[in-house]
């Protein structure tokens, strides 16, 4: 069996399978019906492994064990293995959804934030950073920062900018205003966003930011998140921000952040 190793990479990143799993189902695959010895033969699996690796594509949902003498192994049309797939994906993330559901009230939380509270205690405030790579995994932890923010929520951002946290945040942003968060937004208003901007404004005060192109939220006057790169020269995935729990900063960054704020035309 000839199959080129960019292929079998493809295939595991695809199908989330390891090296010697990939290489039995192209060879299944390639023969519709065989035995372990025989796939294992064409695979260059050892022999050793290929029953578990059998079971476990079994299990996944990617070959059928037809039972005889000798056990022979079928193959499922590629159609149907991605059926089986999506489904075992959604069910499994359904399972795991569940599971971490009953953590709120088992007690393994309550010992998970007695771990944190009491570590905390021992950190000093500027040395609680990160860094956040992926525009996804940003505006998780700005969903985050958002939902615990007490007194105040200061967003600036870009046109496009806007209408992504519109998606993202305004759950999280609604609860804030009902809970008496004072929400602020700046950010370039133009015929794309305009929509967005007048939503926005039944939770926050938004006005229009024309001369400065920044990416940054700062929470309760402490928490600060801040984009590194700009959102039209690169792609989602390589998106970087950084988040600081340090009031000094934070303060220093919002005084200036007032100076514009006063200079900026409320939205109509």
């Amino acid at each position: 069996m000839i199959v080129k190793d960019e292929f079998l990479s493809r295939l595991r990143k695809i199908f989330d399978l390891n090296l010697y799993e990939v290489k039995v189902w192209a060879a299944l695959l390639s023969r519709g019906t065989s035995t372990a010895g025989e796939l294992s033969s064409i695979s260059d699996v050892p022999r050793s492994r290929t029953y578990d690796i059998l079971e476990s594509l079994e299990k996944k949902g990617f070959i059928v064990m037809k039972l005889g003498k000798p056990i022979k192994f079928v193959a499922l049309k590629p159609e149907e293995v991605i059926e089986r797939v999506k489904k075992n994906l959604v069910r499994h993330a359904k399972e795991k959804t569940q599971r971490l559901e009953t953590l709120k009230s088992d007690e393994v939380l309550i010992e998970l934030n007695t771990l944190f509270t009491k570590g905390v205690k021992f950190v000093e405030p500027s040395d609680l950073s990160g860094s956040l790579k992926g525009r996804q995994n940003l505006y998780n932890h700005l969903d985050m920062m958002i939902r615990d923010a007490e007194k105040t929520i200061t967003i600036i951002t870009t046109a496009e900018g806007l209408n992504r946290k519109f998606e993202a945040l305004m759950p999280s942003l609604e609860k804030c205003k009902k809970r008496g968060v004072k929400i602020r937004i700046a950010a370039p208003i133009d015929n794309n966003n305009m929509n967005v901007a007048k939503d926005f404004m039944k939770v926050a005060e938004v006005r229009k930011l024309d001369k400065m192109r920044a990416r940054f939220v700062i929470i309760d006057s402490n928490q600060l998140m801040f984009m590194l790169l700009d959102d039209e020269k690169f792609h989602p995935n390589y998106d970087l921000g950084v988040w600081i729990n340090t009031e000094f900063f934070a303060q220093a960054l919002e005084q200036l952040f007032e100076l514009a704020w006063k200079e900026m035309k409320s939205v109509k």
